[in-house]
């Protein structure tokens, strides 16, 4: 039975990177090679030597949306924070609330002047449905009041925020709709992107609080996935088929992207729920680029079913070895 804990790891608390490279490609890429059992040491601009031109890049283009706000409870003076979660429909979105225990059902939160929410029901693990008024729109108001959620262990002041928020979106973000950034995305440029030879093809899966959802089940397989929207078109989903069927590889970027992809057998939209973890086979990824996780997240039981558990152990002790940077804006690693 395989615990939450056989997913955990020691990391010092300086090798969490809190702010991106000073140019997304100059990065550090582990490379791992799952059949040889081997690690190279690389900078992600070398990606582009590492595939070829019957390779399939598949990138997930979501767009994060400044989905956290900061107010106040109506008629009071605590202070609110908001993190929109999944958009429910024009005015209305289940959101996390910090602290919960301030608002009841019909408390109101002020987010700005003529900007309010209203909580219409409240869930477990302090989130809430949450029903949006405003005078110029809630469009409007988001981009007026709304900040780019940053993880809670990048530690931004004001002067940094704006270029911070800017480097935690994708160069090819397109469509709006995310929480979180697929942040294995974040270390390609557009001048990488053109050099790489292989093929190129764009899904959308929305990502957000679910992905990065502690699991505080101890048997993993108790733990459920939240429901993430996704997209994705009949040409793409060709550009996969033809790949597999002529000996190319599909190379997915980010585990949001892997999850995509083993979940679809149509084009359209819909959601995926899909939690992969050791034992799962995949049926469509070749390879994987990612960045390195956080302890017993179910993004490290992605990496750990892919390449394997000990190799993945063996990968990441020797990651903290060589000073990587860890997480969102940390360094990356690339899965053959």
């Amino acid at each position: 039975m395989l615990k939450t804990s056989d997913f955990d790891y020691y990391l010092p608390e300086e090798l969490i990177a809190q702010h991106p490279a000073d140019r997304r490609d100059s990065s550090r890429l582990m490379v791992i090679d799952r059949r040889k059992g081997t690690i190279e040491h690389k900078i992600f601009n070398n990606i582009k030597g590492l595939m070829n031109k019957d390779d399939l890049l598949v990138l997930n283009n979501t767009k994060v949306i400044p989905a956290r706000l900061y107010g106040k409870k109506y008629g009071g003076s605590a202070e609110i924070e908001v993190l929109l979660d999944k958009r429910i429909d024009e005015r209305t979105w289940e959101a996390l609330i910090r602290p919960a225990k301030r608002l009841d059902i019909g408390g109101i939160v002020e987010l700005g002047k003529g900007f309010y929410a209203e909580v219409r029901e409240k869930l477990p693990d302090g989130k809430a449905i949450l029903f949006f008024a405003s005078v110029g729109g809630f469009e409007k108001e988001l981009k007026a009041h709304g900040n780019v959620p940053l993880p809670p262990y990048i530690s931004a002041d004001s002067s940094q925020l704006k270029a911070f928020s800017k480097r935690y979106q994708t160069v090819y973000a397109e469509k709006e709709g995310a929480t979180a950034a697929p942040t294995a995305g974040l270390h390609f440029t557009k001048e990488l992107l053109k050099a790489i030879r292989a093929k190129k093809t764009y899904i959308t899966l929305h990502t957000g609080y679910g992905t990065f959802a502690p699991v505080r089940t101890e048997r993993i397989a108790d733990h459920k996935m939240h429901p993430e929207e996704y997209e994705i078109s009949e040409g793409s989903l060709g550009s996969i088929r033809s790949t597999k069927e002529n000996g190319g590889r599909v190379i997915a970027v980010g585990t949001t992207s892997a999850r995509l992809l083993e979940s679809i057998h149509r084009p359209g939209a819909g959601t995926t729920d899909l939690f992969i973890y050791p034992g799962y086979e995949f049926k469509v990824v070749d390879a994987l680029v990612t960045n390195f996780h956080l302890p017993k997240s179910t993004l490290m039981m992605l990496v750990s079913a892919f390449a394997g558990i000990e190799l993945i152990k063996k990968a990441y002790q020797e990651a903290v070895r060589e000073k990587y940077r860890f997480f969102s804006f940390g360094d990356a690693m690339l899965i053959l």
